[in-house]
């Protein structure tokens, strides 16, 4: 799959999750075979006033290439001075979000706000594409609600703005994640622009994926929620879309040893307090499912070290 000059090597891609997507997450994707990587999203007005915690979030040192930074606002100008910020920073492609449902994000008209102003996201792709080099995409929603519908719309706009792909979430910002993804909208979408089209939700299995590309024809598609803890399916959707091999899912041994490798390069790129703070989530994706589990997370939501946990998933190993 290309996006403008950058050429993947799959059309499988890791969604941008705010909390999630940080530095050791993206190192478990790209080693698994995902194609392409995004940051967390990113604020403009948070690089434009150097804020420390948010140039953190840009840290793409000893990463395989390439890597996408999302940013959001709702100011054109801003958008354009971050932009051209991040691509210094090494970004390949530049993703604009227009689909965030946080309440936060959405009361500053940011995020996927920007669907009920489609004058104001395509003047906002429009100075970004002339701000940068690198390519510019965007990722929106079907729209804010099942009344105001209007993907198909806003999507003709920021691509005559000069967006290189669209990725589509098959749900309104009311919804948020609930129900089921509508992937009609995707299909239209596709019919509408002549450009790439990347498919986003309700991929949870290798067949998905394949069912999605059949039925909407779209170009790429883009893993969400269904990653977290299982870094593997990047690798189990690799395979069957590109050898038609289906290959199994982790063992539990390979569940608990990946978690601690996770766990160590998160404390190694934030440090003790943070990065065990923040794996909390991490694992309980990690060790969903498993014997004992509930306990175990209850036990690790109370510890504080790195070798207070190691021991805990140590001991889950020897079982």
């Amino acid at each position: 799959m290309r996006i403008g000059d950058v050429v993947l090597k799959n059309n499988i891609i890791s969604a941008p999750m705010a909390g999630f997507t940080d530095k050791a997450y993206r190192i478990l994707a790209k080693e698994a075979g995902c194609g392409l990587v995004f940051t967390e999203m990113i604020s403009d007005k948070a690089l434009i006033y150097n804020n420390q915690r948010t140039w953190k979030l840009l840290d793409l040192t000893g990463e395989e290439k390439p890597i996408a930074v999302q940013i959001f606002g709702a100011d054109p100008g801003e958008m354009a001075e971050a932009a051209r910020m991040v691509e210094e920073h090494g970004a390949a492609i530049i993703d604009i979000n227009m689909g965030c449902p946080t309440p936060k994000i959405v009361k500053n008209g940011e995020g996927a706000a920007l669907m009920r102003e489609p004058s104001r996201a395509s003047a906002i792709v429009r100075e970004v594409v002339g701000a940068v080099r690198v390519p510019v995409t965007v990722k929106m929603r079907k729209g804010w609600d099942d009344a105001s519908v209007n993907a198909v719309e806003l999507a003709r706009m920021v691509v005559d703005a000069g967006a290189s792909v669209l990725t589509v979430h098959g749900r309104t910002r009311m919804q948020f994640y609930s129900g089921q993804a509508d992937w009609d909208i995707i299909r239209r979408v596709v019919q509408s622009v002549e450009v790439p089209v990347i498919g986003n939700g309700d991929l949870r299995e290798p067949e998905d994926a394949v069912r999605m590309l059949d039925e909407t024809g779209c170009s790429g598609v883009m893993v969400g929620r269904a990653a977290l803890g299982n870094p593997w399916l990047f690798e189990r959707f690799e395979a069957y879309l590109g050898r038609g091999e289906r290959l199994s899912p982790p063992t539990a041994q390979e569940r608990v040893t990946t978690a601690l490798r996770h766990l160590r390069m998160a404390v190694e790129f934030k440090g003790e307090w943070t990065g065990v703070r923040e794996m909390r989530k991490h694992l309980a994706w990690y060790l969903r499912g498993l014997k004992g589990a509930a306990r175990v997370r209850q036990r690790i939501n109370r510890m504080e070290t790195l070798p207070q946990v190691e021991e805990v998933l140590v001991s889950l190993l020897g079982e």
